[in-house]
């Protein structure tokens, strides 16, 4: 009997799966290094990162292993999670009144197999004030998100345009997924 193992450590990824009716039978987030190399672009390490976390959550040959990464680009310069909040003030600056990508690559594997797919949505931020930029910081929801900001809670008020796809920015794109994973024999809606 195949399990579904999430090799990642966020809510939000465990609670997209949810609305497919997925709950994994195992939580592994893989310890992997996340630092970009040299002159990396945006999409070609996000995509690097899923291969990686999913070749290093360990599985049995049967089971089915999904791993993502979700990766902010302003042009050809990665955003990843701020340190702290004068990096996520930083960012927030950088991206005020301009469009950025979000790109999320998501990985599956079965034994020695992986399926792989990679999407990219655009998004707007509004000219942000200094007060706006204060309480948002304020709201804590910076922590732990790439770009300093999650589009599912309080930034979403800064956020007034997207083209692509809503899952995909808040961390699994759910239509990708959900093929992803039937390719790999997980039933959805099972």
């Amino acid at each position: 009997m195949s399990r579904f193992i999430l090799g990642s450590g966020s809510p939000r990824r465990l609670e997209l799966l949810a609305q497919l009716g997925i709950v994994p039978d195992a939580v592994r987030p893989p310890d992997i290094d996340e630092d970009p190399k040299g002159a990396e672009l945006p999409r070609p390490y996000c995509a690097r990162m899923a291969r990686e976390k999913v070749a290093a959550v360990e599985a049995d040959a049967d089971d089915v292993v999904l791993c993502a990464d979700t990766t902010v680009a302003l042009g050809r310069r990665i955003l990843g999670k701020p340190a702290d909040a004068d990096e996520a003030r930083a960012f927030l600056k950088l991206m005020s009144g301009r469009r950025h990508r979000v790109v999320t690559a998501v990985a599956v594997r079965k034994g020695a197999q992986v399926w792989q797919k990679d999407v990219v949505s655009i998004v707007c931020m509004k000219n942000l004030s200094e007060p706006e930029i204060s309480g948002y910081l304020a709201t804590e929801d910076w922590r732990g998100k790439a770009g300093g900001y999650g589009i599912q809670g309080p930034a979403s008020a800064l956020i007034p345009w997207i083209s692509g796809s809503f899952t995909g920015i808040v961390g699994l794109p759910l239509a990708e997924t959900a093929g992803l994973l039937q390719a790999a024999g997980l039933k959805v809606w099972a």
